[in-house]
């Protein structure tokens, strides 16, 4: 086959390397960079597992020119971002919009697949809108750091097509993972869109239900660590997805909650409305725990969301920094993946054994080792050192 990936994101680079391991994959972005990166076979994203497999045999070529990437392809992947829009109430679809529109005019018979989380009902209209059958939309489940490994090995394969067409993109999938008898489900359009939107959101309810057990057990004096693994072991509950955070953050549970919770516009509901509601609640718990230890400067460990991980998009350390800021707290920054020696106003410090000297309390998401030596200093709520 002859496909075509739009945008070298997590999402689409990894599809773009798995696939192009039996296929003829060009991918497209707008930005040069990352197109030269993928040519010279260095990936643009922190992820072993694409790192390591740039460096073997693979049909891929990466372009700026979207007549190059779009004319001859069977199927177009689209996983170009998409955000919430608070003042909408609603994704901004802007970029998936274009790449359907340029994809139908310049070559009308490739089966466009849609990656890029959208709205519910997103594709059934943009069928209409377009006067054409050839838009399906299939769901991805990736991690941030594992997003080759998530395709390798998937957990399922959800395509939103009964046709052909959605068993032919399917399959795709499926010769290229590595994983024997993966789940692989088609459905219709609308309700592989949901199905993606409510999986987001059941994940942000468990992180939120256990970040909410902390913050009980630590105004109660409490061993928030006892009560989970005792609480966890309920196998119906299951010792996983427990560990507490500052917040659920990263590109997909911010977004795909609140989308989720626009499309219940009309329609009763109180738990969705408290999932959004609860990440909230959590952050400002995090600052009320910082202020009352009064310190003179808070030293921010890392903005990173996961371990492993060089994205920090919509982390929650962010909404908590804006919060210190609006307290008038004084903060240093340790993150190596920034250059500049500021971020927000703040000065940022690449010299970790500096940052500790100058820190009063460090601010850890996750706790790492090199952090060990000064664990007197360090509020976090990572009880178990993974995510």
């Amino acid at each position: 086959m002859k496909i075509a990936v739009v945008g070298l994101g997590y999402v689409g680079l990894s599809l773009a390397v798995l696939l192009s391991q039996n296929n003829e994959v060009v991918a497209l972005d707008i930005v040069k960079e990352k197109v030269d990166d993928v040519n010279n076979r260095k990936s643009p994203i922190k992820d072993t597992e694409i790192e390591e497999f740039l460096k073997k045999k693979l049909n891929l070529k990466a372009t700026i020119d979207k007549e190059e990437a779009y004319e001859k392809a069977d199927f177009v992947i689209v996983a170009t971002p998409t955000d919430y829009d608070p003042e909408r109430k609603y994704f901004n679809t802007e970029s998936v919009d274009s790449v359907l529109k340029d994809v139908v005019q310049i070559n009308s018979n490739a089966i466009i697949v849609i990656k890029s989380t959208v709205p519910v009902g997103y594709t059934k209209e943009a069928r209409r809108r377009l006067k054409t059958e050839n838009i399906i939309f299939s769901p991805e489940f990736l991690r941030e750091g594992k997003a080759l490994y998530d395709n390798l090995y998937p957990s399922r394969i959800i395509v939103g097509d009964k046709t052909r067409k959605g068993e032919q993109f399917a399959n795709l999938l499926k010769e290229a993972s590595l994983k024997r008898d993966v789940p692989v489900l088609l459905t219709n359009s609308t309700e592989a869109e949901a199905i993606k939107l409510f999986a987001n959101t059941f994940l942000a309810m468990r992180v939120a239900f256990f970040n909410e057990l902390d913050t009980f057990a630590e105004i109660r004096g409490l061993d928030t660590k006892q009560i989970i693994e005792g609480v966890c072991l309920d196998p119906r509950i299951g010792n996983f997805y427990n560990n507490p955070s500052f917040g659920y953050g990263g590109y997909c549970l911010p977004k795909d909650t609140k989308q989720l919770l626009a499309n219940y516009e009309n329609i009763p509901n109180s738990l969705m409305t408290a999932i959004v509601e609860a990440n909230e609640t959590r952050k400002n718990h995090i600052v009320n725990m910082v202020l009352k230890r009064n310190p003179k400067i808070v030293g921010i460990y890392r903005l990173a969301m996961k371990k492993d991980s060089d994205n920090f998009r919509q982390s929650a350390i962010i909404d908590i920094i804006r919060r210190l800021k609006s307290s008038a707290i004084n903060m240093i920054i340790y993150e190596p993946v920034i250059t500049e020696p500021m971020f927000y106003n703040i000065e940022v410090i690449n010299d970790l054994e500096e940052f500790k000297e100058k820190s009063d309390l460090i601010l850890a998401n996750r706790m790492e080792p090199e952090l060990k030596d000064v664990f007197e200093k360090v509020y976090t709520r990572d009880l178990f050192e993974r995510d």
